[in-house]
């Protein structure tokens, strides 16, 4: 099958949602399926207002066009909800051809926070946005119900699973070279230092041993001069 990926999250990035992207792409393959990915890279860009990290495409409609055109796929995925996101989309309404999405960032709460969005529009956004789709895929039955709540329909969960090549079992635990010795219990957390992950009250909770947090992110510089008791590790490779 040829499949077109249309994502406005994709390398140089570096969170979440361009790692789940990468590994789909790459078992896709492994089937035996032909994947074209569209990403920001092929377009002109500009930096994401607020959010440092993200290049978002500019006025992508026109070259996306003759890209699905020249491509043909036999099936298209939009995986994110930005500038190319919306191109794809309308691509596909003017067309009447079938797509799905995906919901993997909660960018009406990043909204909220940088620009004052109240939550109610930035949802009623999505729901706009995703209206058509044949199917939503969100990552858990956490999300699905949530988003249910905000009145999505057709959601799929699409578990993302662990790579159990990179995060392998062990029988004790390992001392890690990054942090040196540590008080515990240790509280770990591994993601985006951005608005949409409340990771302030994680910093605020009162709790014993040592607080680790593994990110980068637009509020890292911030965070990290509130809470300079907490181990900031930056960003590791997988």
């Amino acid at each position: 099958m040829k499949i077109a990926l249309v994502t406005d999250a994709w390398h140089p990035q570096v969170n979440g949602v361009v790692t789940t992207l990468v590994e789909l792409v790459r078992h896709l393959e492994v089937l035996g399926h032909e994947v074209h990915v569209i990403h920001p890279g092929q377009f002109r860009t500009r930096p994401c207002p607020g959010y440092a990290g993200i290049d978002l495409a500019v006025r992508p409609a026109g070259p996306l066009g003759r890209a699905m055109d020249t491509i043909r796929p036999d099936a298209i995925h939009i995986a994110t909800e930005g500038p190319l996101g919306w191109a794809a989309r309308g691509y596909c309404l003017r067309r009447k051809l079938a797509f799905t999405t995906a919901f993997h960032t909660r960018f009406p709460e990043i909204l909220n926070a940088v620009l004052r969005v109240p939550l109610a529009w930035g949802y009623a956004l999505f729901r706009h946005f995703h209206r058509p789709s044949s199917g939503i895929m969100v990552p858990t039955q956490g999300v699905l119900q949530m988003l249910e709540h905000r009145g999505l329909r057709n959601l799929r969960q699409w578990t993302h699973g662990v790579d159990t090549q990179a995060f392998p079992f062990q029988g004790e635990a390992v001392p890690s070279p990054l942090v040196g010795a540590l008080a515990h219990p240790v509280s770990l957390f591994v993601g985006r230092i951005s608005y949409e992950k409340n990771l302030e009250s994680f910093l605020q909770m009162k709790m014993p041993g040592t607080k680790i947090v593994c990110g980068v992110g637009p509020l890292e510089r911030r965070l990290k001069e509130r809470y300079p008791e907490v181990r900031w590790v930056g960003l590791l490779d997988r």
